[in-house]
């Protein structure tokens, strides 16, 4: 009898043993992250720095930018280190409580994002822009000059430059429709003069327009002719506003609709934030001891 009960013992301890060394090798089978660097206790590794490498590196460039990684890590950690053994207690302290609250506050911005984005109330009407525009009309003051105009850019031995000239100036129906016919032959073009533009736009696409002498040829109702070593430039400036006149109502769209989703954003925080206090007082998650004290 003993000796069945012990034969059972060395079969149970078989089992167990055979099922220790097998889970053990099934474990092993998940492959060990590589190091690529130590200081330390803390490691670098090197799933840490291959997603950094550019597919369009050359290898010995790749290899600069490991090494190079691999240093500025080290010296971090280093400087980490000996900032913990030499900084204040009381300033470890306060810098650990702002890591913290930065890392809460990554997380609950991120979070109120997708839901506003899942809100999906992205969408505001004329109505909004023009009443916010109108409420607000004397926050909207310019800080560069704009400019209405059309011009076009000629290659300096265009033949018939006159009947261009002619054209921009009478500016008809049939006028346009004979530009637009012969655009193909232009560098450069802009025909929309009703939509206003910043002068330094005007600047950069014209390029015998400088700061110095913008005054001189950006003015209302003015026709300019400038010429470079490649180009003629012709144009007509139908419309100005200068700095510190209230900007139109056309060109501040796009800032006055994200002041509104901004605000719309806002609103959305402070909401959810009363509403998820309440539901948690409501289901006894959230209470404050001593109120009442």
């Amino acid at each position: 009898m003993f000796s069945l009960q012990k034969n059972n013992l060395y079969l149970l301890c078989a089992i167990v043993i055979s099922t220790f060394v097998s889970c053990n090798s099934l474990f092993r089978e998940t492959p060990e992250k590589e190091p690529l660097a130590r200081v330390g206790d803390a490691y670098l590794y090197k799933e840490d720095v291959v997603s950094l490498i550019g597919e369009d590196m050359l290898p010995q460039d790749s290899s600069l930018f490991v090494t190079n990684y691999i240093n500025k890590w080290a010296s971090k950690q280093l400087l980490l280190s000996k900032s913990k053994i030499n900084l204040p207690e009381e300033k470890l302290a306060e810098f650990d409580r702002l890591v913290s609250d930065y890392r809460m506050d990554l997380y609950t911005r991120a979070y109120i994002e997708a839901l506003v984005l899942q809100s999906k109330d992205t969408a505001v009407t004329q109505e909004e822009l023009r009443g916010y525009y109108e409420k607000e009309k004397e926050n909207f003051k310019l800080s560069e000059k704009l400019v209405q105009l059309r011009f076009v850019g000629l290659p300096s031995q265009f033949l018939d430059k006159d009947a261009v000239v002619a054209k921009l100036k009478n500016w008809k129906e049939e006028d346009k429709e004979y530009l637009d016919s012969i655009a193909v032959q232009f560098k450069k073009i802009h025909f929309n003069d009703s939509i206003w533009v910043g002068s330094s736009r005007v600047v950069q696409e014209i390029p015998p327009l400088t700061p110095m002498n913008e005054q001189q040829y950006l003015k209302k109702s003015q026709f300019f002719e400038l010429q470079d070593s490649l180009e003629v430039y012709l144009g007509k400036v139908t419309d100005v506003l200068e700095i510190n006149d209230t900007a139109p109502f056309e060109y501040v769209i796009p800032d006055i609709k994200q002041l509104i989703l901004n605000k719309r954003r806002l609103d959305y925080a402070r909401r959810l934030e009363t509403d998820i206090i309440d539901e948690a007082i409501k289901k006894n998650e959230f209470e404050v001891y001593g109120k009442n004290e």
